[in-house]
C-alpha cells in the first residue's frame, strides 16, 4: 500500500477534484487539507511510523494554498496562536 501511495505522490501534479469541495472558491479546502497534513504528520509522528503518506496533503495545500496564508499560519502554529485544531 505504500507503493501504491508513493507512486501517486510521485505523479502528482496538482489538486484532484475534491468532492467535499464542489464550488469554485477553493478556500476550504486549502485550509482543510493545511489541517489534515498537520494532523496525519502529529499522528504518525506519534506513532513512530512513517510520515510519507502525510506528503499528500502537503503537495495539495501547497498547489491551491496562496504563500502569504501558508507563512501566517505556519508562524500561528510556531507561536501557539494558531486558530485551527491540530
Amino acid at each position: 500500500m505504500a507503493d501504491v501511495i508513493e507512486s501517486k505522490i510521485k505523479n502528482y501534479r496538482t489538486a484532484p477534484f475534491d468532492s467535499r469541495f464542489p464550488n469554485t472558491n477553493q478556500t476550504r479546502n486549502c485550509f482543510q487539507n493545511y489541517l489534515d497534513y498537520h494532523r496525519c504528520n502529529k499522528a504518525l509522528s506519534e506513532k513512530d511510523q512513517d510520515t510519507s503518506p502525510c506528503e499528500w496533503y502537503q503537495r495539495v495545500y501547497k498547489s491551491i494554498c496562496p504563500s502569504g496564508w501558508v507563512n501566517g499560519w505556519d508562524e500561528g502554529i510556531d507561536s501557539g496562536s494558531f486558530a485551527g485544531k491540530v
